[in-house]
């Protein structure tokens, strides 16, 4: 949905879900790039994959392993990002749920 000024809104808010931890700048920034990926695709992703499937789906690493992302303090690593990736699955299925 494009707001009023012409960006891009996300249907989804899984960055303002409750953290386990403090959340720093990285982490927020990876929960909104999450917020930001269309359903389709993120629905094609699959737990049983190699990390290399993961960074090939994704197509936004570097060729060092890690996350090309915006507005972060340090890299994202495969691990972190698998994590954060099936945690914002399960929200966006609760939330398809309730509607």
């Amino acid at each position: 949905m494009a707001s009023k000024t012409g960006v891009e809104e996300p249907v989804w808010n899984f960055e303002q879900e409750p953290y386990d931890e403090e959340p720093d700048e990285t982490r927020r920034s990876l929960r909104s790039y999450f917020d930001r990926m269309p359903d389709a695709k993120m629905q094609e992703y699959r737990e049983s994959w190699f990390d290399a499937q993961v960074i090939e789906w994704d197509g936004n690493f570097r060729d060092d392993g890690a996350l090309m992302l915006v507005c972060c303090q340090r890299d994202v690593e495969i691990a972190e990002y698998r994590k954060e990736l099936e945690a914002s699955l399960r929200y966006r299925r609760r939330v398809s749920a309730r509607t």
